[in-house]
């Protein structure tokens, strides 16, 4: 018998584009998902290519709200992370803990939790394509035009859904037909990954944190695998004259890199040089885009608004994208034109926060995390956080385990830090004693006076 639903194309197979099929299909609607890609369960994981991901509340809840069995299992195949463990040049270590409350966020897997999507969506029929290419998408027509096994397929396609990431074919169509226009935002650093096997992962403790070795305008960081392995992930400028990319070109210039700034992590990687030359380096970027929505045709998740990765926040707005949507199709009955331009309206401003946001976060994680002031900063506001719960929440935790929009955090967050600055800069206060009883209450005035 014929399936009279009506079908949902998504261009995508990637975590939003997989997640988003399973939302739809729970609905009633015939998910078709293109993807370029061959199946990802029945190849090789591919090295070098993704950072890590930290899961942490958006994420979680846009998963609970899809599958809540999904969600469990997800976290089962999780490492908690409660804090930053820091490594100075001479190998000192200091621990910031990311909530007052003992909260964490989740490193994960891209290629498991892909995979546990995928899988999650088929359970609810829907349809994967694998090896389609999407080359272009026709919005007057409302086609799309792939290419299989060499030959070239038209397909109609009433209702599109493009999460099809950052080089998204279908904007960069929607783009040449004059709908909309995006700004893809590179950055001057870009990554590399260093896999640190299970047996150098023991080396590293606490195994529930976020390693990072700050060193200014570079950077390298490591979050933890459930096999006790890690993933190492190098920043650096590719052109900036002895710290770049382009300087580390032999053997010879990469020991010497690692021994002279990250000396007790040069252990970690006996194979650092084949892995230095074997796994491509990345650049980082941004994605503005002036216009999501198009009818019955959408732009969501990286194809949308891609971000860099500082505040791990990329694939959670992206999942955020699909819970939100899913809510306004609910309370609009249904009707995709609705929903789609309702999204676009109102959910700009916030991955427009996120990604200023990513960037500011990149330079504290680089450079701020081992200043002595800036830590003080930290502390004081992490105390006030405690003492003043309703009046005073710190911007990383308004972002990272909350719901509010993060264009309402970002507000927040630049007032507070224009209170901290004060603060800071009062010669009135010595905050050198800032424990003590005199000094705290003239802390918790300043603020409960704002």
């Amino acid at each position: 018998m014929e399936d009279q639903r009506q079908t949902v194309f998504i261009a995508g197979a990637g975590l939003v584009g997989s997640l988003l099929s399973l939302f739809l299909a729970k609905r009633g609607f015939a998910v078709q998902v293109l993807e370029k890609r061959e199946d990802p369960r029945q190849s090789l994981r591919s090295e070098g290519r993704s950072i890590n991901l930290a899961l942490s509340h958006r994420g979680l809840r846009a998963l609970e709200a899809a599958d809540a069995s999904l969600r469990q299992h997800v976290l089962d195949e999780a490492i908690p992370m409660y804090g930053r463990q820091m490594h100075d040049e001479e190998g000192h270590l200091s621990f910031q803990p990311y909530s007052s409350n003992k909260e964490c966020i989740y490193s994960v897997s891209r290629f498991s939790l892909n995979n546990s999507l995928i899988d999650a969506a088929e359970g609810q029929g829907v349809s994967f394509l694998f090896e389609h290419h999407l080359e272009e998408a026709d919005f007057a027509s409302k086609t799309i035009h792939l290419i299989h096994k060499d030959k070239t397929h038209t397909l109609s396609a009433p209702v599109l859904i493009a999460a099809d990431g950052v080089f998204s074919k279908v904007r960069t169509s929607l783009e040449k037909q004059g709908l909309c226009h995006s700004t893809l935002e590179k950055i001057d650093h870009g990554y590399k990954e260093l896999d640190i096997s299970a047996e150098k992962g023991v080396l590293l403790e606490p195994q529930t944190a976020l390693h990072i070795w700050p060193r200014g305008e570079y950077m390298m960081i490591a979050l933890p695998n459930f096999d006790k392995s890690y993933t190492g992930t190098l920043f650096l400028p590719f052109n900036e004259q002895g710290l770049s990319f382009q300087e580390l070109n032999d053997e010879a210039s990469v020991t010497r890199f690692f021994d002279i700034h990250f000396p007790d992590a040069s252990v970690l990687f006996p194979d650092l040089a084949k892995q230095y030359f074997s796994n491509p380096t990345s650049f980082l970027a941004n994605v503005f885009t002036d216009r999501w929505a198009f009818g019955e045709w959408l732009l969501i998740g990286d194809a949308a608004h891609g971000i860099v990765p500082f505040y791990g926040q990329g694939m959670n707005a992206g999942f955020e994208d699909c819970r939100l949507l899913d809510e306004l199709l609910t309370q609009h009955y249904d009707n995709f034109e609705v929903a789609f331009q309702t999204l676009n309206n109102t959910r700009k401003k916030d991955t427009d926060a996120i990604a200023r946001l990513a960037m500011d976060n990149f330079i504290e994680m680089r450079d701020l995390v081992a200043d002595e002031r800036f830590l003080l900063q930290k502390k004081i506001e992490s105390a006030l956080s405690k003492a003043l719960p309703d009046q005073w929440k710190t911007l990383y935790s308004e972002v990272t385990f909350s719901d509010t929009p993060y264009s309402d955090a970002f507000a927040r967050g630049q007032k507070n830090q224009r209170l901290m600055n004060e603060i800071m800069n009062d010669k009135s206060l010595d905050l050198t004693r800032w424990e003590e009883k005199e000094v705290w209450e003239a802390l918790l005035k300043k603020v409960s006076d704002q």
